[in-house]
């Protein structure tokens, strides 16, 4: 099996502040647009079908991954969503999620909602039709980005889609746990296996002794 690396606009300053902003505020969908290009032109370029794409990311790329898991559900086979922050409508009203402000807005204010309501997770999960299998996992000590952001989309997933699909929805729970630094090993260890475990089932993959 291949893993590949997309670098989308807004992921950071390594390209300069002018990329970064690229996907920031009213540009954040650019993001999601170069995340979606990446997976079509992998799927057109004969590396691999929807059937057998999964997509990984973790909290602003947990945000990455279910929105475009929301937006094109019949690109991905499984997606794996870390520590997201999903509810774009009420981020910024808990623990540090104002100082998120700056990179995607203040939903408090008209202009910014109008961005965030096209593209928040929670928000915009289908009614109906397929969707991938998904697993969220989220720490019951996160005080980044608080659990409730994996909480209520899973919950709001189950209800829209879980009976009209035979996609798992589930969610991982870590206790004791934070939003990641300082995972002691044991932990680390157990949480690959399962997301390992799960991506390969979805998958089909075979292990290979």
């Amino acid at each position: 099996k291949q893993w590949y690396q997309r670098r989308v606009r807004g992921g950071g300053g390594e390209y300069g502040d002018e990329w970064h902003h690229g996907g920031s505020l009213a540009n954040k969908q650019k993001v999601f647009d170069d995340f979606i290009a990446a997976g079509e032109a992998l799927v057109s370029k004969g590396y691999t079908s929807p059937n057998k794409l999964a997509i990984e990311g973790g909290s602003n790329g947990g945000l990455l991954v279910a929105a475009c898991a929301n937006q094109r559900p019949d690109l991905f086979k499984a997606v794996v969503c870390h520590v997201g922050v999903l509810d774009m409508y009420r981020f910024h009203k808990f623990t540090i999620g104002h100082a998120w402000c700056t990179e995607f807005g203040n939903p408090d204010e008209k202009e910014h909602f109008d961005w965030m309501r096209k593209y928040s997770p929670l928000h915009t999960i289908p009614e109906r039709g397929c969707y991938p299998s998904t697993l969220l996992l989220t720490g019951d000590h996160d005080d980044r980005v608080v659990p409730l952001h994996s909480l209520k989309f899973i919950a709001t997933l189950q209800k829209k889609l879980g009976s009209h699909t035979e996609s798992p929805l589930l969610i991982r729970v870590d206790t004791k746990s934070g939003h990641g630094a300082g995972k002691p090993t044991s932990k680390r260890l157990q949480e690959v296996s399962d997301v390992m475990a799960f991506v390969a089932r979805q998958l089909g993959a075979e292990w290979t002794p």
